[in-house]
């Protein structure tokens, strides 16, 4: 179970470091082509989390809250 949150963790950090990565890009007006670069990782990045929190949640490794209020 920890071993999942790590990787997650992980994951949303890569993912932020590929945002910043892209502003840095778009700021300094370099080529559009490198700035889609790091957004396209930065949504593979995302469908990568979102596919293994329900591969998580359906083999029971992680629960979801029953009552969210």
């Amino acid at each position: 179970m920890l071993v999942v949150k790590v990787i997650l963790v992980g994951l949303l950090i890569f993912m932020m470091v590929n945002l910043a990565f892209a502003m840095r890009v778009m700021l300094k007006g370099e080529s559009k082509e490198k700035m889609s670069k790091f957004i396209g990782r930065r949504v593979l990045t995302s469908a990568i989390i979102v596919i293994l929190i329900l591969i998580a949640i359906a083999t029971g490794v992680i629960t979801p809250n029953p009552r969210p209020y």
